[in-house]
């Protein structure tokens, strides 16, 4: 009977999927939808590649699972993946019933998967990751996610003992999951730019997690990340099995050291979150087997995905578009902070609204007072427009943060934000966007070039 369910399951799936793809849509997340509709152990009967990696964590795990693809995929391995649809369970069904035959035999023998976090109890007991790599754990949307702590629980009551875990050795939070399972670790050697007390609002790593004694950082790089030692019972972050160090900004490399060796690798951006994240990728290669110089070869063929972060030049401006997840406090911090750091004069347009804010449910905005709006209040950073449907709280926490209201404006119409900029030679016109409106964000994008373009005439 189960079989049965499972095959009409499968099939009907497919049929949706084609009949999507002729509508020229995505079909990414609905043909796993139904086929878990029709049959709830969908995911225990599909057939599963023999290699399985899951990337999983609050943030950097799309750059990692496309960076992995990417390089996989460039050695004429078949990968399949969930690069374009979901990571929760009906994005990952359809992964698998899209790289399987009729009788649901799967055709691959890897997959690159992207996992929700809190999806890890619906989909780890039946797709069993071979290596697990948790980038890192922070404070989410607090609706959806509640507290680290609790995601991290999530994660470890899912994971089977015999899956390999990769993890961030600079993060205190996820680096005591599942400390029975086998793991190595990954992380970044003291930084010139380090300090040892946090300057952010978010401090989720206060107390010992051996004995809740209090916790001393050697050096801390933002939050919680860094190194910390407790004088109670000699608790200390774990050491990096791949360590980063010599990290250069100016001419964009890195060395990662292993017991094997070690090997300079090109960075493909100098902001501190993707450098992480190419160290997750070089970290869970080397697990995969393959040698530093296959890893450089094929990180100098890929970048960062221009949905993420991108720059162009319109007129006598930059413009900068840079992704931050909505509702995600310490992803606006991290990209608050790298932007204000850019050198020369900015311009900013905040649109991190979840567009669907307006059509479905709204989350209280308590996360913009755990998010470093402080970062925003520079010099450098001329005029700020906030808009979308959340323009008026970003106005008031940016009062809070004390930019100078002479240098903010407010609109709620998206496309209007670009003519409330000045244009002025040299400088950069910075957009921040969520991950739910990218057809909007493109739009107001051809605005601001139009707009600069204009201004240079």
């Amino acid at each position: 009977m189960h079989k049965i369910r499972f095959i009409a399951a499968l099939w009907l799936a497919k049929c949706a999927r084609l009949a999507l793809k002729m509508l020229r849509r995505n079909a990414t997340y609905f043909p796993g939808y139904l086929a878990l509709k029709i049959c709830p152990d969908f995911l225990r009967y599909v057939g599963k590649p023999e290699k399985i990696i899951a990337v999983t964590g609050s943030n950097g795990k799309t750059t990692v699972s496309n960076l992995l693809n990417d390089i996989l995929t460039g050695r004429s391995q078949r990968v399949l993946n969930n690069q374009l649809g979901s990571n929760v369970p009906a994005g990952i069904a359809t992964s698998l019933l899209t790289g399987c035959s009729l009788t649901g035999k799967t055709r691959y023998s890897m997959a690159v998967l992207e996992v929700d976090e809190r999806s890890s109890k619906r989909i780890y007991p039946y797709v069993k990751p071979d290596y697990l790599i948790v980038t890192n754990l922070f404070r989410d949307s607090a609706m959806r996610n509640a507290h680290p702590q609790y995601i991290a629980g999530f994660i470890e009551t899912a994971v089977p003992p015999e899956t390999k875990l990769i993890l961030n050795a600079d993060d205190l939070i996820s680096a005591g999951i599942c400390p029975h399972n086998a793991r190595p670790y990954f992380g970044i050697d003291r930084m010139a730019t380090d300090v040892e007390a946090c300057i952010n609002l978010i401090n989720d790593v206060q107390l010992c997690p051996a004995c809740c004694g209090a916790l001393t950082y050697d050096y801390r790089r933002y939050h919680h990340i860094g190194k910390a030692h407790c004088q109670d019972c000699g608790f200390q972050s774990p050491q990096a099995d791949y360590r980063a160090s010599d990290v250069k900004t100016d001419n964009m490399t890195m060395t990662v050291s292993d017991e094997s060796g070690s090997m300079v690798y090109p960075l493909l951006s100098d902001s501190i979150f993707n450098i992480y994240n190419v160290l997750t990728v070089v970290a869970a290669l080397r697990e995969l087997g393959l040698s530093h110089e296959e890893i450089k070869t094929g990180l100098e063929k890929t970048k960062i995905v221009e949905t993420r972060f991108n720059a162009q030049k319109a007129g006598d401006v930059t413009v900068v578009m840079q992704m931050s997840k909505d509702k995600n406090a310490l992803a606006g911090s991290r990209a608050f902070d790298y932007i204000s750091g850019l050198p020369g004069k900015k311009e900013v347009i905040l649109m991190m609204n979840c567009i669907h804010d307006q059509q479905h449910w709204s989350e209280n905005v308590t996360w913009l007072y755990d998010c470093d709006f402080e970062f925003l209040n520079n010099e450098n950073i001329t005029r700020i427009v906030a808009t979308g449907p959340r323009a008026k709280d970003y106005y008031l926490r940016l009062v809070f943060a004390g930019v100078p209201e002479d240098r903010l404006r407010c609109t709620l119409r998206e496309l209007d934000a670009p003519a409330l900029l000045a244009y002025e030679n040299g400088e950069s016109v910075c957009l921040f966007y969520g991950t739910d409106a990218l057809d909007l964000v493109y739009k107001v994008q051809g605005k601001i070039k139009q707009c600069a373009e204009a201004a240079a005439l």
